[in-house]
């Protein structure tokens, strides 16, 4: 039977455009991981593996205006936002090369022998290395910085590690075209085609992370999608890391103090930031909560002027859009949830932007209403009208982990007076970012940044955004006792590489 077509879809219309590939069999997902095995040692030398992730970036710049509008015909996001993404994709691009070329994720650890320790320490250098092929599933709603040369793919090829991508079928034609100009890239450093591979549709996903010689996969999307993945990585013979990005409530508390002081703003900014990329972001925050008092109430009304005037959208697709209305209607049908103003659908293709009201108290509990506690893919929050500190106690005790958790303080909460502190206590456990006065949306390329969280945000401890991303495709080893000419020259006593390291206790930079 004939392999299924890949068609390219205009998500402003819901037609197909153009037949972009067809889906891959066994032996096409098979000869892609063999290929991208093969590119190993074309990695190997630091400085190459940095001159290709720079000519990448500049590849990437160079074709910017037809990637872009191939972007825009597949997922409806605009040439704007587009525009800055691609910038940011060839930021973390560059950024990673600086990273190789440093030599710090390398973790240079040298221990020369000492008889006099207890128990006595024999010669011991340690260094990390990749681990191999990594499987890449590219996400629909980032078309370029979680997609094929996102940074799954940036920090596993800094790591020295060879890629094979699943294409998002969302974007298969951007796929393609971002595919080659990252292979031309790795030509101009004489870098094999195969060190990225790319593959589309289901089955093939299945059969690239059953792949004896996949060693580790990276995956952005769904609860569903990614918990099916990641058990066929726990289930082979010899399993592998998963790092999945799954899902995020992201919830946010408003104290009384700080409705107060700034509701009408607090209420514009949730707005803002709930509404932004039409919801379709990860962190977007999905449960809100505020005080039943009349402060909140300013918030409210702030928040509903500012829903009411957000133009309708189109979502990535039409199973999305579907998905989203569906939810919006189951939740809205729940006992004493009110809609201020009402998510649905804004035309034939779009989906306009809304909110949901219930009182805190009934999410204290076990029962139907943990439904308001589960991510709702669109533009759409819920916020949870408290009326105790008891309350915001008991709601964030149910709350699954998360990728951000953001609070809300008052000046005087935000300078160490009340219960600011504490606040930030209690909210830590749930997410691996943890935001004051400010929005979740935005997520910064930076050395510090951590994107992860407790599960189903990730299931793993790892980031998949900044520098320490390049730890997921990496494995530590020792060498005990070898002899100084046997050693890779990161481990050697003179450091011919100048590299970062602890050397015999001591930091050397």
């Amino acid at each position: 039977m004939a392999a299924a077509p890949v068609w390219s879809v205009d998500p402003r219309t819901g037609k197909q455009r153009e037949q972009v590939a067809v889906e891959a069999t066994a032996q096409e997902v098979d000869a892609a991981v063999r290929a991208a095995d093969e590119a190993r040692e074309a990695l190997t030398d630091r400085t190459v593996r940095a001159a290709f992730l720079r000519s990448a970036a500049d590849e990437l710049e160079a074709a910017r205006d037809r990637l872009v509008e191939a972007a825009d015909a597949e997922t409806a996001l605009g040439p704007v936002r587009l525009t800055g993404e691609l910038a940011r994709t060839c930021y973390q691009l560059r950024a990673f090369a600086g990273i190789v070329e440093e030599g710090a994720f390398l973790d240079v650890v040298v221990d020369h022998p000492d008889d006099t320790a207890t128990p006595p320490v024999p010669d011991l250098r340690r260094y990390k290395i990749p681990l191999g092929v990594v499987a890449v599933y590219s996400a629909s709603n980032f078309p370029f910085a979680f997609s094929v040369a996102g940074g799954d793919t940036a920090s596993a090829l800094a790591a020295g590690c060879p890629v094979v991508v699943k294409a998002h079928p969302d974007h298969p034609a951007l796929s393609e075209l971002v595919a080659k100009v990252i292979r031309r890239a790795a030509a101009r450093q004489g870098v094999p085609d195969g060190v990225l591979g790319l593959v589309h549709g289901f089955d093939a996903g299945i059969e690239l992370i059953r792949h004896p010689m996949v060693a580790a996969a990276g995956f952005t999307g769904s609860v569903r999608g990614g918990r099916a993945l990641f058990d066929e990585a726990a289930a082979r013979p010899v399993p592998i890391p998963f790092h999945g990005e799954l899902g995020s409530l992201n919830p946010v508390l408003v104290t009384e103090a700080a409705a107060t002081e700034r509701g009408e703003a607090i209420g514009a900014g949730l707005a803002g930031s709930m509404t932004l990329g039409v919801g379709q972001f990860c962190v977007k925050p999905g449960l809100v909560l505020a005080p039943a008092s009349a402060a909140g109430d300013a918030l409210l009304k702030s928040l509903t002027d500012a829903v009411s005037d957000t133009d309708p959208g189109v979502l990535l697709d039409h199973r999305m859009r579907d998905n989203f209305l569906a939810g919006v209607t189951e939740r809205a049908q729940l006992p004493d949830v009110a809609t201020p103003v009402t998510a649905g659908a804004g035309g034939e293709h779009t989906v306009s932007a809304g909110f949901l009201t219930v009182p805190a108290e009934r999410l204290t509990r076990e029962g139907a209403y943990d439904l308001l506690l589960e991510e709702c893919f669109g533009p759409v929050t819920v916020v949870a009208r408290y009326t105790d500190e008891a309350e915001v106690r008991a709601v964030l005790s149910r709350l699954p982990g998360n990728l951000t958790a953001t609070v809300h303080l008052s000046s005087e909460e935000a300078a160490g007076e009340g219960r600011g502190a504490e606040l930030l206590r209690e909210l830590t456990p749930l997410a691996g970012r943890v935001l004051v006065n400010g929005w979740p949306t935005g997520v910064a390329v930076a050395p510090a940044q951590h994107h992860g969280g407790p599960y189903p945000a990730t299931t793993s401890t790892s980031t998949s955004v900044g520098g320490t991303a390049i730890e997921r495709w990496l494995r530590p080893v020792v060498y005990q006792g070898a002899p100084e000419a046997l050693l890779p020259p990161e481990l050697k006593d003179d450091n011919p590489l100048g590299l970062p390291r602890r050397f015999n206790g001591r930091l050397e930079r």
